[in-house]
């Protein structure tokens, strides 16, 4: 819930710039174009305000992406776009979370990939999300039709399909850090040898050296299809996957990024209990969700934890199924005059 308590408030949060980095230039991933952005989160946006919702609040940014997305609807809601002065960086995505929080969204709608989800849990640990994907390299962030992702959020935020049954917790890396401080992943903390903090290419499968995953996904790209492909686990299972790699271990040929395979050299793969701290020392870098971040000296070590502690994320199927059984959008016969109800 939101801090104010109000029913029936959606916020929808967009990073203008994902999917368009340079790693679709390394590999061959698509490229999210604003207009493209600006008709998924019309689609959610209608699909909310359908299952009930009065009352959308969308960041605004330079591209004017949600801006530009809401300015021609004519929908039965109120329609706030919020200005965070952005400034096109992680930021933008912190200012929104915490005003959207404060406004009483009670549900996000999140457009970007694994990193601006992973901006949003870092700001608000316990909000409720409906991540969409723009990319292809993307594991937390689904690619649903925004339309339907859009009802599902309207439905939970209304109150009307209860939150506790179709939006569970999400398991998330937490990081403890050599200087006290900590961070997260929400897919995978990754250590890896000869690299460089801000590096935006793929990762060199050489020098991955450890992974820590809270899902390994066989029909994921990049870090956790390589656990994907030697120790499954999905988002169900209350447990997540260690890694070790490096010289002398068995090749895996993973998805690395969209069109590009490597050779991973796995050392072991196995399952982690939730709870149970694996430590790593320096030196080298540490990447967070794709994004390397942290440097470790040498003789510097951190430690990386899985637990069932992070936003909750809205099951869309499980919504409309929900709302199928319960005949949320189905009207009494044309002779009685009325429509589906709206909440």
């Amino acid at each position: 819930m939101g801090r104010t308590g109000a029913r029936g408030t959606v916020g929808v949060i967009v990073n203008p710039v994902a999917g368009r980095d340079i790693r679709r230039v390394a590999a061959r991933g698509g490229v999210s174009t604003s207009q493209d952005k600006r008709n998924r989160i019309a689609r959610a946006v209608v699909g909310a305000v359908a299952a009930g919702v009065r009352r959308i609040i969308v960041m605004d940014e330079p591209f004017r992406v949600g801006s530009g997305a809401v300015a021609d609807l004519r929908l039965d809601a109120e329609i706030e776009v919020l200005d965070v002065g952005a400034r096109l960086d992680s930021g933008d995505t912190r200012r929104a979370t915490e005003a959207m929080r404060s406004a009483g969204a009670q549900v996000l709608i999140v457009l970007g990939g694994d990193g601006t989800n992973r901006t949003v849990a870092q700001q608000w640990p316990d909000a409720t999300l409906v991540p969409l994907s723009t990319g292809t390299n993307n594991v937390f962030p689904s690619m649903a039709e925004a339309t339907v992702a859009g009802a599902a959020a309207g439905l939970v935020a209304t109150g009307r399909v209860e939150r506790g049954a179709v939006a569970p917790r999400a398991k998330i890396v937490h990081v403890a850090l050599p200087d006290g401080g900590d961070d997260l992943a929400l897919i995978d903390a990754v250590h890896l040898h000869g690299d460089f903090v801000g590096n935006r290419m793929p990762f060199d499968a050489d020098r991955i050296r450890l992974l820590v995953l809270s899902r390994s996904e066989p029909a994921a790209m990049g870090a956790s299809a390589v656990g994907g492909l030697t120790h499954p686990c999905d988002a169900r299972i209350d447990a997540g996957v260690v890694v070790w790699c490096g010289p002398g271990g068995r090749p895996v040929h993973t998805p690395i990024a969209p069109g590009l395979y490597a050779a991973v050299p796995v050392l072991s793969a196995e399952s982690l209990p939730l709870d149970h701290p694996v430590t790593v020392a320096g030196p080298g870098v540490l990447a967070f969700d794709g994004d390397r971040e942290r440097w470790l000296d040498e003789g510097e070590v951190a430690t990386f934890t899985v637990r069932r502690d992070g936003p909750r994320v809205v099951d869309i199927e499980a919504v409309m199924r929900r709302a199928a059984e319960q005949g949320l959008f189905v009207g009494r016969s044309p002779g009685d005059g009325a429509d589906p109800p709206t909440g």
